[in-house]
């Protein structure tokens, strides 16, 4: 204990020493709106693979070497260390002890991922995104044991028959065979509802009068059988672009199995998207407590955050032809519990998640940003709401980036303050990146209610009821310290980056 208080104090003096001298307050400088730039629209995707694997002292190394950003690097895309290294196709076929023979002898199956499509000269192209993988029988003992793995602080056998189970199902999700070099095709028709939405449709889209056909993918996939194209659709009765401003919605199955069915989503060039972050924002996760992320991701069921269902609920009914984009870098092994789960609570929509070829921690960073560019190039003309929370810094950086690399496009910003919220939260966030955008274009909000009446067609993003309390620098430290932005000296970069080593380190004592 007395280690713990000098150390504190130690950090406290620091911090203080480094923040004698805070710059002034920024002012608000309105940030000028120039029209859409028209870029192209991606067509092929295939990054290079990146896989790390890494031990306790490597992460340790991670943490102190944080000290130039100011960010640990677990933390820093909202997605927990147990999210991050799943074992790979060889790996898991060695550790299960699997003959080639008996792999050969296991089904093939698909993960498809509800996509969208944009409309060019060309006519409609739609994206087709997923994984093909075998999933090996696990018998329930080995099963156990891997479950365990992902536990802290609790064995399986202590929770629940239904956490049990659901621990057992994901744990299975994980411990797949990815399939690469393989041929995929589609057979495309049209969907009749998807999600919950607040309206019979499931979120602001029609059933086409057409649209059936099948599509065999130009390219095989990837070594770890990832595929990710946009491809030309036939009409074949759709609506055109140019002509309806309505979305439309597909049923995209994949052939030869009974597990890669998904619903996409055709968006025409203008209107409005809402680009969604899941974990602690829809969702109750809490990432920064390892402990009760673990429980919360892999044991007990997905529970809504509050009454954000209704907020997202009223904007499906409220907003014509309002396009729902979900957005998480969680990996995609484990994004089924994730799609059934805003499926049956949230618009249906379209999303995006985390491929297996971004498998370590610096690639996890970058993804984000890599999915946001995608979307925003594909519809040069339409305009983003960007909701997420505090607890991702990858966030922090990302959003008030796109507004400054795609003026007029971003319409609103809103971001959950968790530390607010949840005592737990003990992370700080960086407000530094909003400092130079229009005021009345993002809000930091506490609870659902205080987005809930905003008209944000019209561009209402700001609820004047709500204080702000910006400084434009690291907020939410221990000892209730804000950093006020524009200080980079080296003894602030130190002291930050102890707080955060500290801040680790206490979260894990409590969490053991």
């Amino acid at each position: 204990m007395l280690l713990y208080f000098f150390t504190s104090l130690f950090f406290f003096i620091l911090i203080r020493i480094s923040t004698a001298a805070p710059a002034p307050e920024p002012a608000a400088v309105p940030a000028a709106v120039p029209g859409p730039v028209v870029t192209p629209s991606p067509v092929v995707w295939d990054p290079t693979s990146t896989v790390e694997k890494r031990g306790l002292s490597d992460e340790i190394h991670k943490i102190l070497g944080s000290l130039g950003s100011n960010v640990p690097s677990y933390v820093a895309s909202g997605v927990a260390e147990f999210f991050q290294n799943f074992p790979g196709g060889s790996a898991v076929q060695s550790s299960l002890g699997l003959q080639s023979s008996q792999l050969a002898a296991l089904p093939t199956q698909v993960l498809n991922v509800p996509s969208y499509g944009n409309w060019t000269d060309q006519g409609w192209n739609l994206r087709f995104r997923g994984n093909v993988y075998k999933q090996p029988d696990i018998n329930q003992k080995r099963l156990d044991e891997l479950a365990n793995v992902f536990l802290i602080g609790t064995d399986l056998e202590d929770l629940p028959p239904d956490q049990q189970a659901q621990a057992r199902n994901l744990t299975a999700e994980i411990f797949i065979v990815q399939q690469g070099n393989e041929s995929v095709s589609f057979h495309l028709e049209p969907a009749p509802s998807f999600g919950s939405g607040g309206e019979p449709g499931g979120g602001g889209a029609v059933t086409p009068n057409g649209g059936r056909q099948n599509i065999e993918l130009p390219y095989r996939t990837t070594g770890e059988g990832d595929f990710d194209v946009f491809l030309p659709i036939q009409n074949n009765g759709l609506r055109p672009g140019n002509a309806s401003d309505q979305l439309q919605r597909l049923n995209v199955y994949a052939n030869g199995t009974d597990t890669g069915n998904a619903t996409s989503y055709l968006v025409p060039p203008t209107g409005l998207t809402l680009i969604s972050d899941i974990d602690d924002i829809l969702r109750v996760t809490k990432i920064y407590q390892p402990k009760e992320g673990l429980l919360n991701s892999f044991a007990r069921p997905f529970t809504a955050w509050m009454n954000m269902p209704e907020v997202f609920a009223n904007w499906s009914r409220s907003i014509p032809n309002f396009h729902f984009h979900y957005l998480t870098t969680t990996p995609e092994q484990v994004t089924r519990n994730y799609m059934d789960f805003i499926y049956n609570t949230y618009p249906g929509g379209s999303f995006d998640t985390r491929p297996l070829n971004f498998s370590d921690i610096d690639a996890t960073l970058s993804i984000r940003k890599f999915l946001l560019t995608k979307i925003f190039q594909t519809f040069p003309h339409r305009k983003f709401v960007l909701v997420a929370d505090t607890s991702n810094s990858d966030v922090m950086s990302a959003y008030p980036e796109m507004a400054t690399e795609f003026p007029g496009q971003v319409q609103c910003i809103f971001l959950r303050n968790t530390s607010a919220t949840d005592p737990a939260d003990k992370f700080p966030y960086n407000t530094e990146g909003f400092k130079n955008l229009n005021l009345n274009m993002y809000m930091f909000f506490v609870v659902p209610d205080d987005i809930k009446g905003l008209d944000i067609s019209n561009g209402q993003c700001y609820n004047q009821s709500v204080p702000q309390n910006l400084t434009f620098g690291y907020q939410g430290l221990p000892f209730g310290i804000n950093l006020k932005g524009g200080s980079n000296s080296l003894l602030q970069r130190i002291g930050v980056g102890l707080i955060w080593f500290h801040t680790i380190v206490i979260s894990l004592l409590f969490s053991v």
